[in-house]
């Protein structure tokens, strides 16, 4: 019987952790990235990685208590059997990464340093520094390096996937790649496929992302029929430092460790920011919400920040729009200690130490909490049946997703802190998945397919490679749609939205489609051309862009990340109790009716024409159920008091079960679209 093989397409840590498990199976891997391995773009990670753990339980946290955090932070908008399994697996795996080497940050007595994160009142977030992505990447490499050596790994660095190999069955039998260096096309036979691509950041032009981000492979796997969900959920940092080439994210660590955001309270005051007394400086994120203070949820906190700059005046600059992240009051020692990875980044690219001065910074295009659907099974318990061959696969047989690319983990609003979490567990629990399905008779081996299946995937490609070489010149420049694109984008599809500048922006995103079909290259060599595979890169940012459109075009609310202000559920303005009440109950009566109608998944399919089809899903709340997000609402006391005796009356979902208690298994899968 032949040896099989999987591919995974992505060095990040999502990928690495999945090659580790496969290698530890036995499983021989293909490794593709499109940079080296230890330049993925999960080396940018700044803050840390979540879980429980004994100082936070002593305090009475617990996993559920993570996991409530964690959906509520996203407005409930995903399925929550995988993220419960996430936080239940969350202390073992950073106990994992302890042992194979990350050096986390300790405390005087030797025990793990913790620090708080936006969204939740414990401090859940080992770290290593500022660089905690890149301390686990690195470790994560290791381990596969370690396989390599054994020959069970093979990389192929500096490839860039160019599309999934499908059979006459649609089932997925491998991939086409091109080599960066000499240009080569060429087919991978494999049994399975993962994806662990990242985030597509370059949609729009310039992000916190790395210039590799640009969704390209996930675009393709899209526009061969996998199916892309939430795709309108992208998450904006409230902390960034512009730059003219891209934007520095200034990690919420920086806030973890006591970092105060604020503004003078006179527009524009031009005294040096250490000048101005204490009461002349409106700390605006720790009066409007006292219990989270600097440490409210990203979507929060970077509409704060739009608001005091762009609607409020206050923007300490006035041709710049910005506020101060201000860390000048703690130790230097402590700083030099625990953020001076971030601490580099600022005084390299600004030309000032943030250890003395107060930094300047803008909300930024930082995530994308929606990527490619993503199946689980879920048990009667509400847990992950670990080891099903559906976790974490697309609706193609075959291929799978993890990391930033699926949609599973973060909902409408991502919490500092889970990502890097979700990226390890995803990769970890793929790969008993995908060993069972390769021991399943139904599947099949990739060796069992005829040549002419890879041959004719290579030449498809080659012949598209070619044409885009020998188009005549004078046409339109790539780079400058791109830029377009970008500024298109980044106007109507970031902090706040509105249905006329969407309508606009999808106009206008299909005029640049069109435009770039009239691309000519400067560069038609065979040898590391940058320009024609830049230029395939933006043709796949099309089909996302316009889902991301069409998608927070759709969806009249306001939820997570994507803010509507036509569509808001105001606070309650009455003074008298008996007013406060009534209105508390309509705002209720709103609510109800706002989740039954949004509490969706939004569900793209791309159309031949690469226009987008939406359809939606129904979630699984089956554990927590829905309830308002009232971070900093006015008025939330006596709407929380109204929702938690509608609830205890049973006319709202039945009540959190805890761990244990059994609840219905529930079907999910593409057939539940609707």
């Amino acid at each position: 019987m032949p040896k099989q093989r999987v591919m995974v397409v992505g060095g990040g840590l999502a990928g690495l952790a999945a090659t580790m498990r496969f290698a530890e199976m036995g499983i021989p891997v293909d490794l593709m990235s499109l940079t080296p391995v230890k330049r993925s773009h999960s080396v940018c990670a700044q803050g840390g990685i979540n879980s429980v753990n004994d100082q936070t339980r002593q305090l009475g946290d617990s996993e559920w208590k993570h996991f409530d955090d964690t959906v509520y932070g996203g407005d409930f908008l995903q399925h929550q059997p995988p993220v419960h399994e996430m936080a239940l697996w969350a202390p073992r795996i950073i106990d994992l990464m302890d042992r194979l080497g990350v050096p986390f940050n300790r405390t005087p007595e030797g025990y793990r340093d913790q620090r708080r994160f936006g969204g939740t009142l414990y401090k859940r977030t080992a770290f290593s520094g500022a660089t905690t992505g890149q301390q686990l990447l690195y470790a994560l490499d290791e381990q596969v390096r370690r396989w390599e050596a054994e020959g069970l790994v093979t990389k192929y660095e500096f490839w860039d996937f160019l599309g999934p190999i499908l059979d006459d069955n649609g089932i997925c039998r491998g991939c086409v790649g091109q080599n960066l260096t000499d240009m080569e096309i060429r087919s991978f036979p494999a049994d399975a496929v993962v994806l662990a691509t990242g985030g597509c950041g370059l949609i729009y032009g310039r992000s916190t992302m790395s210039m590799a981000c640009n969704g390209s492979a996930v675009s393709r796997a899209f526009q061969h029929g996998a199916l892309y969900g939430n795709g309108e959920f992208v998450q904006v940092h409230p902390t960034a430092v512009p730059g003219a080439d891209k934007l520095r994210l200034m990690s919420e660590s920086a806030r973890g460790e006591g970092g105060r955001v604020w503004v003078p309270r006179k527009p524009q005051d031009p005294r040096d920011p250490r000048e101005i007394p204490e009461a002349e400086r409106y700390f605006f994120l720790e009066e409007r919400y006292p219990a989270y203070g600097n440490l409210v949820p990203r979507d929060i906190a970077t509409r704060e920040i739009f608001n005091v700059c762009i609607y409020e005046g206050l923007s300490v600059e006035k041709e710049r729009p910005c506020v101060y992240l201000d860390l000048t009051h703690l130790p230097r020692t402590t700083l030099d200690l625990k953020l001076g990875g971030i601490l580099e980044i600022y005084e390299k690219f600004q030309g000032v130490d943030p250890r003395d001065v107060p930094m300047k910074i803008f909300p930024a295009v930082h995530y994308t909490m929606g990527g490619l659907w993503a199946d689980y099974e879920r048990t009667s318990e509400g847990r992950l049946d670990i080891g099903s061959p559906k976790n974490q696969a697309t609706n193609i047989p075959g291929l799978f997703a993890i990391g930033e690319c699926d949609y599973q983990y973060h909902g409408a609003n991502r919490l500092g802190a889970n990502s890097l979490l979700s990226c390890i567990f995803s990769g970890l629990i793929v790969a008993p998945g995908i060993e069972n399905l390769l021991k399943s008779s139904s599947h099949g081996a990739s060796d069992d397919q005829p040549s002419s299946l890879w041959n004719a995937a290579q030449e498809k490609y080659q012949q598209e490679h070619d044409a885009l070489l020998n188009r005549s010149g004078g046409g339109e420049n790539p780079y400058l749609i791109h830029q377009e694109l970008g500024e298109t984008m980044t106007k109507a599809a970031t902090v706040v939205r509105h249905n006329r500048d969407l309508s606009a922006a999808l106009e206008k995103v299909r005029e640049l489609q069109e435009r770039t079909s009239r691309c000519s290259l400067s560069d038609t060599g065979n040898w590391t051309n940058q320009n024609v595979v830049f230029t395939k890169a933006l043709q796949d940012m099309f089909p996302l862009a316009k889902t991301i459109l069409e998608g927070a075009l759709a969806r009249d609310e306001c939820r997570g990340a994507h803010f509507k202000p036509d569509f808001t559920m105001p606070g309650i303005e009455a003074e008298d109790p008996a007013e406060r009440r009534r209105e508390a109950e309509k705002w209720c009566d709103r609510f109800a009716e706002n989740t039954k109608k949004w509490l969706k998944s939004t569900v793209a399919e791309c159309g031949t024409d690469s226009e987008p089809k939406l359809r939606y899903e129904d979630v699984d709340t089956s554990l927590i159920p829905p309830r308002p997000r009232l971070y900093g609402l006015v008025g939330a006391e006596v709407i929380e008091e109204v929702w938690k005796e509608r609830v205890a009356a049973g006319s709202q979902a039945t009540s959190s079960r805890p761990n244990g208690e059994k609840a219905e298994a529930t079907k999910h899968s593409p057939s539940t679209v609707g």
